[in-house]
């Protein structure tokens, strides 16, 4: 019988060439968006009163969530795990890693942390799997990815430019999970009490060429794998920002970059945990506890 292939969506090698020149180049503020993630998970891991003796920084590039992590009170010894080279602007990480294949022996760890990473990983799915298997029995996964809405103004103008200089069109910007499915991702990879939600941030720029820009400066550009290898002529993007200008502008011209942002909490199963009641164990009836009659539906048929 013949094997199917795992589907791979995305160059990997061409993220790392990519994130080592982002690195290089190493222009300030280019991490904003990193940096308000690091913040809003640092908010989420102050609410949760338990200690974690080994916490993990699966990423690690810009030091941003391990200086979050030291500065905790409940986290000790914080591992940083730079994606695919280290960080020339910090100390040498604690180790060098691709996150789709996180490096860590089976329930060795009590806290995960990733921010605006696992999006490029070509089968989520076996890595959120991998990640639950290296905590230890109630360790806690949080992460933040983009979700399904970000950047559509961008993906929408190019679209449409392509179909206007060229008649056809090239994938450009990397689709989004939904909420929903993320969510649906860590109960499939057997987290317990997984939670999922969104929030939204709105980024403006005088031009989609400063969008573009901040882009590349993030190592966050184009690496699908179906993406078209001939290159993009100056026509389409000049064509793309005025569409953009049309179509996704303020009243003083200023255009919206969209950024939504899931975030996503799961724990490693543990017997002290909450569980739901099995059907049928309640002690009391629904009618009871609001104080009414219960109603026979089909007597009077």
């Amino acid at each position: 019988m013949r094997e199917m292939s795992q589907p791979t969506p995305f160059d990997r090698a061409l993220l790392a060439r990519r994130r080592r020149r982002a690195l290089g180049k190493r222009v300030e503020g280019a991490d904003f968006l990193l940096a308000s993630v690091c913040d809003d998970l640092g908010e989420r891991l102050s609410t949760v009163k338990r200690e974690f003796e080994t916490a993990v920084d699966l990423g690690g590039h810009a030091g941003l969530v391990t200086a979050m992590l030291q500065a905790s009170p409940n986290v000790g010894t914080v591992i940083r795990a730079d994606l695919f080279c280290p960080d020339p602007a910090l100390s040498p990480p604690d180790v060098v890693m691709d996150d789709a294949f996180p490096p860590f022996a089976n329930q060795s760890i009590d806290l995960i942390v990733s921010a605006l990473s696992l999006q490029w990983v070509n089968d989520l799915p076996g890595t959120l799997i991998q990640i639950r298997r290296a905590l230890r029995p109630d360790g806690l996964f949080l992460a933040c990815l983009p979700g399904g809405d970000t950047l559509f103004e961008l993906r929408d103008s190019l679209l449409q430019a392509e179909a206007e200089v060229t008649g056809g069109a090239s994938p450009r910007v990397i689709p989004f999970a939904g909420t929903r499915d993320l969510g649906a991702l860590l109960q499939r990879a057997g987290f317990a009490l997984p939670v999922a939600d969104q929030d939204t941030l709105t980024v403006r720029y005088d031009t989609m060429f400063g969008l573009v820009r901040d882009l590349r400066d993030m190592g966050a550009t184009n690496v699908l794998s179906e993406r078209s290898l001939r290159p993009a002529s100056r026509e389409l993007f000049y064509r793309a920002a005025e569409i953009y200008a049309r179509d996704h502008a303020d009243d003083d011209g200023r255009i919206r970059a969209t950024f939504q942002f899931v975030s996503l909490s799961g724990w490693a199963p543990h017997e002290s945990q909450q569980k739901p009641l099995k059907p049928g164990s309640a002690k009391m009836r629904l009618a009871d506890a609001l104080g009414t009659q219960e109603m026979n539906p089909h007597a009077n048929r």
